[in-house]
Order: C-alpha cells, then sequence, then structure tokens
C-alpha cells in the first residue's frame, strides 16, 4: 500500500520521524527516508519529494508504502541475504596439490589453465569452482602452471671451480687487468617481408606480414669490455678458427700492455692449434671456459638477447648487407651509452642453488622409479 500525499501524522510520529533527521547517530539514508514522509505529510508532491530527496519517484513510494507496514522500522535497511558458501577446505587443497602436478593422462592435456582446472574439479569432485576462485588462488599461491621456463644441470666435473673462476673476474677482477665475454651469435637470419610493414598509426600498431623471404644469414662475434659494458663485434658469413682468431686479436689490440682476461665457453673453434699457439706468444691473454652446458654465465649472452629484441627480431633486412649494417648501427648505439651489468650473485649463492635444484632432480627421478 502507498501513502497518499498529505498523509496525517500524529504528533508523536512526527516527532519521531523529526529525531531521526536530526540524530548525529542515523545514517544519511535513514534521514532522508524520514525527510520524505515528513514532505508527504505536508501535502508535496511526489515528482517534488523526489526532486528534493535525490531519489527516483519509484524510491519515494517504496519508503512511504514501508511506513505504511512497518512504521519507523520499516525505514531501516533489511538485513541482506547470507554469503555465498565458500569453497570447502579440501577442495581448495586438491586444487594446490593438482597444481603442482601434470594434469591426468586422461585429459590429454600438457599444462593446466584456470578454466580447465575448475572445470576438471568440478567434475571429479562434485563442487562448482569458477575459473576466477583457481586464477586468485594460484596467485595468492605463487603458483603459474600456465608459464614455462627451462633449467639445465652442467655435468661438468669441474662446474663449481670454473663458476668460482668466473664469478671471482666479475665481483673482483685483477688490479689493471681487462676482463672480456666473448661469444658468437650464429646463423642471424636477412629477413624481408614479402609486404611493406604498416606504421604506427593512432589505435594500432606496427603491422607486418607473417611471411618472409630469407636473404642469407651472417654470424656475429662480440666481445663485452665487462668493466665497462662496451661491445666490440664483427660480422662473418663462417664462423670457423680463422676468423675467431682474426676477431680475437682485434678485441684485445686497444688494451696492449694490460693482462687480459677471456670468458668464452668450450666450442671447438676457440681452441685450434692457431688459437692456442697464439696464445702461447701472448701470454698476457688468458682463457677462462665457462662450464659445460652453462651458457648463461658469459654476460655476452645477455647482450646478445638485448640485440635480438631491440633490433633483430622485429627488423626487415633486404639484404645480408643491410641486416650486418643494422647490427653495427646498433653496436655504435649501444657504445654511445654504455653501462656494465653488475653481477651480484656469488659462487657460493650460486652453487648453493644448484645443490637445491640437483636434490629436487634426483628426488624426482626416485619417486619415478618407484
Amino acid at each position: 500500500m502507498v501513502l497518499a500525499v498529505g498523509m496525517e501524522l500524529t504528533a508523536d510520529e512526527r516527532a519521531e520521524l523529526r529525531a531521526l533527521v536530526n540524530s548525529p547517530d542515523v545514517a544519511a539514508t535513514v534521514a532522508t527516508r524520514a525527510r520524505i514522509l515528513m514532505w508527504s505529510a505536508e501535502g508535496r508532491a511526489k515528482k517534488e519529494i523526489a526532486e528534493l530527496a535525490g531519489v527516483s519517484r519509484p524510491t519515494v513510494d517504496l519508503w512511504l508504502s514501508r511506513y505504511a507496514a512497518d512504521g519507523v522500522g520499516g525505514l531501516l535497511d533489511r538485513p541482506r541475504g547470507g554469503g555465498r558458501e565458500q569453497v570447502p577446505v579440501r577442495v581448495r587443497a586438491r586444487i594446490l596439490a593438482a597444481s603442482r602436478t601434470s594434469p591426468p593422462i586422461e585429459t590429454g592435456l600438457s599444462h593446466w589453465s584456470s578454466r580447465e582446472m575448475a572445470a576438471w574439479i568440478t567434475r571429479v569432485e562434485g563442487v562448482s569452482v569458477s575459473h576466477h576462485y583457481v586464477a586468485k588462488l594460484w596467485r595468492d599461491n605463487g603458483l603459474r602452471p600456465h608459464r614455462q621456463g627451462t633449467f639445465k644441470l652442467s655435468k661438468d666435473p669441474e662446474f663449481a671451480d670454473k663458476v668460482a673462476d668466473i664469478v671471482g673476474l666479475y665481483l673482483d677482477p685483477p688490479g689493471g687487468a681487462v676482463v672480456l665475454s666473448v661469444d658468437e651469435k650464429t646463423q642471424i637470419q636477412a629477413l624481408d617481408r614479402t609486404q611493406p610493414l604498416l606504421p604506427i598509426t593512432f589505435d594500432a600498431s606496427e603491422q607486418r606480414t607473417h611471411d618472409y623471404r630469407r636473404h642469407g644469414i651472417t654470424n656475429l662475434f662480440a666481445a663485452l669490455d665487462v668493466a665497462t659494458g662496451e661491445v666490440y663485434g664483427e660480422c662473418h658469413p663462417v664462423r670457423d678458427g680463422a676468423n675467431f682468431l682474426a676477431f680475437l686479436k682485434k678485441a684485445v689490440k686497444p688494451h696492449a700492455g694490460k693482462n687480459v682476461h677471456v670468458v668464452l665457453d668450450n666450442l671447438s673453434i676457440h681452441g685450434t692449434p692457431e688459437v692456442m699457439a697464439w696464445l702461447e706468444a701472448n701470454p698476457h691473454v688468458r682463457f677462462h671456459h665457462t662450464p659445460k652446458g652453462s651458457s648463461w654465465i658469459n654476460q655476452i649472452e645477455i647482450w646478445f638477447g638485448i640485440i635480438t629484441r631491440q633490433a633483430i627480431r622485429r627488423g626487415t633486412f633486404t639484404s645480408v648487407k643491410v641486416l650486418i649494417g643494422q647490427i653495427r648501427d646498433y653496436i655504435n648505439h649501444w657504445n654511445a651509452k654504455a653501462k656494465p651489468f653488475i653481477w651480484t650473485a656469488t659462487a657460493e649463492e650460486i652453487l648453493a642453488k644448484v645443490r637445491v635444484v640437483q636434490a629436487s632432480v634426483k628426488k624426482l627421478l626416485n619417486n619415478n622409479a618407484k
């Protein structure tokens, strides 16, 4: 029932409503509802009351009817429904446990997604959960089943000694000596798109065709000065011992009169008879080989990743000559503002992490053998 405009209120009712309006302990929304009742008793039109209260016309009718049915108590907010039932603890534990393992073979999945996990839990547990719940549970527990990383444990018997040797050069290089990080980035392709690139415009990113033409390859020989971050690089059509030796001579030439420590991997071209003979003739140059399968410890690999992202991967090259030109330009650009990479991990910290991974792999193999 909706009260008519100009309704009669007793003196007690008016006093009660006025108390609601003036009380500092009453919510502003409740005070507004009391005003609606008092304005209605004054004979004001519902449209005018709605404008004064800042509400809609149906809202005016709602509070008039609530007051007619329940009195002042009808102006108070009614209790809302109870909260949604929480996901049972056993289901939450099942999700966390399953997230740390591969999906069951019968699913045919290689890894979990939040939607696949939610569907699987609903099927096997008979409890409906949303993929939003699964995703939040993963975030809260630092789980990322949808992502994948890589690892490789070196089997080099001299792993610890080599790590200590190279990390020592990074953290505490010999006084007055130069440390060069050297390697080759091989088979860099000169790829040309079959149609011109569409440049960046407002609300549109750069666009290119998915197909391309190959115009040949080049091999980048590079040496990073660990102390300054500057890079010396050359491109050669072939990666062999002769080209490596020619590059090495040019890389160490600016450091004449200083001891030069070269960090490099165990590739065969780094140990040809010609290279070893040159080392004997130049005792101020010393090689420090990285452990087998551990190129990550060579700082030049960090720089190779940077040049790939910033200059090569998205590049369009109409010939190998154009590709080599861009690599040279990038090296000049890098050296103009070169800064060294700051190596912070000690040999002890690295070896401790490797031992943890070795223990995990051993435990996994033992479990699989049972």
